[in-house]
């Protein structure tokens, strides 16, 4: 049975352990979180059985595989000491990866550890398909998302123009990937995913947009290279608990669980 580990228990956190939790060949044994979130209502929504901590060091059993997702300084926090101590990391706070010293800390505890990070593709589609292409030589990359007007309130997109009305799509946002992940931190994961599976981050091409005709969060990817051609749109779904976060997020990861176990993996 594979012993899991779940840094972090919000929306992704709780809908990995929901649907792990009659899994016969995985068990979510540990989970680190920070102080504050002992208090909170989802603790007592865990099954019975699991060790909460605030550390890996306190983790009486060391698990076969971890996954984060508890957001960027769970990176340095927990993900850098589990993969030191030789165990492999689901990561979806990707756009962490937008900081180059992290990056390659994150390798040399993985190289040290002889274990792996996976980043996680998460809410957008087509990583395979774009990670593969760049073995042959991709020439340009990029990365339309667009969410209605609402679904930026709280970023620098109120300083571009006023949200609440909105009659037609406005770009908020046009640059490289680096930035993106900068200046719109709810972007991060996405702008980095496509950027470090496709030509980096300084060279793949991000545009942010508040559309009022869309009434869901849709990432599209344009990719061409000695591969030929490809478009691939995802547009995606909120979880039931908490709007801000796409299913396919938490899809995602409950996937990279499940493929340690599985025989055959797609």
């Amino acid at each position: 049975m594979l012993k899991v580990l779940v840094i972090g228990l919000g929306s992704i956190g709780m809908e990995v352990l929901r649907h792990l939790d009659a899994d016969p060949t995985i068990r979510v044994t540990s989970s680190l979180l920070r102080p504050a979130r002992l208090a909170s209502k989802r603790l007592r929504q865990m099954p019975l059985g699991i060790q909460v901590a605030y550390n890996a060091d306190e983790i009486e059993e060391l698990p076969d595989f971890a996954l984060e997702c508890a957001g960027p300084d769970a990176i340095g926090e927990h993900v850098i000491p589990l993969l030191r101590r030789g165990v492999s990391v689901g990561i979806c706070s990707v756009g962490a990866f937008i900081e180059d010293g992290l990056a390659r800390d994150v390798r040399r505890a993985a190289a040290a550890g002889k274990a792996q990070a996976h980043l996680l593709a998460g809410a957008v589609g087509g990583i395979d398909a774009l990670s593969a292409a760049r073995l042959l030589g991709l020439d340009s990359v990029t990365l339309t998302s667009r969410k209605p007007p609402m679904g930026w309130l709280g970023t620098l997109a109120e300083q571009v123009c006023d949200l609440n009305a909105l009659i037609e799509p406005v770009v908020l946002f046009h640059g490289s990937a680096r930035q993106a992940a900068r200046l719109f931190p709810r972007n991060a994961n996405s702008a980095a995913t496509v950027a470090l599976a496709g030509v980096g981050l300084e060279k793949t091409e991000v545009t942010l947009v508040a559309d009022p005709s869309v009434s869901s969060n849709t990432h599209e990817i344009d990719a061409r290279g000695a591969f030929g051609e490809m478009r691939f749109v995802t547009s995606n779904k909120p979880l039931t608990e908490n709007p801000k976060t796409s299913a396919l997020a938490a899809l995602s990861a409950i996937r990279a669980i499940r493929n340690q176990v599985a025989a055959v993996v797609v």
